[in-house]
């Protein structure tokens, strides 16, 4: 499965440790994520990801181009909610992209976890039918 990595600058951190708890389920399977978060999830976990540019410098509309060619399952974003600016990649579009695309998209560390669990289960292998 191909898992979309993003995170706002102050949730950099939080994706690290998420991706750091959930190294044995992603290490399964193809990481994805915009320049700089894909950077830092290498670096804390040692895990292969498949770099974008950094999502002010578009990558936040590779990824959705990514996403609207199907080439993501399943997308984790963890955007602050109280900030939200230009350089900053939009919440709004990449969970329109995902909705129009049936693609789950979790935006918190809760149903982050939901998701990662399910994927580790099989949950999501329908995905592979689509």
């Amino acid at each position: 499965m191909n898992v979309g990595l993003i995170a706002h600058n102050e949730k950099k951190n939080l994706i690290e440790d998420f991706c750091i708890a959930y190294k044995g389920i992603l290490m399964k399977h193809e990481l994805h994520a915009t320049g700089i978060t894909g950077r830092r999830v290498e670096e804390v976990t040692k895990l292969k990801v498949h770099k974008l540019h950094p999502g002010s410098m578009g990558g936040d509309k590779q990824f959705q181009e990514l996403i609207n060619r199907g080439d993501l399952d399943m997308v984790i974003f963890f955007y602050n909610p109280v900030t939200t600016g230009r350089v900053e990649p939009s919440i709004d579009e990449i969970s329109i992209c995902c909705d129009r695309n049936n693609i789950p998209i979790a935006t918190n560390i809760a149903t982050a976890e939901s998701l990662i669990l399910g994927l580790s289960r099989g949950d999501l292998d329908w995905r592979m039918q689509v």
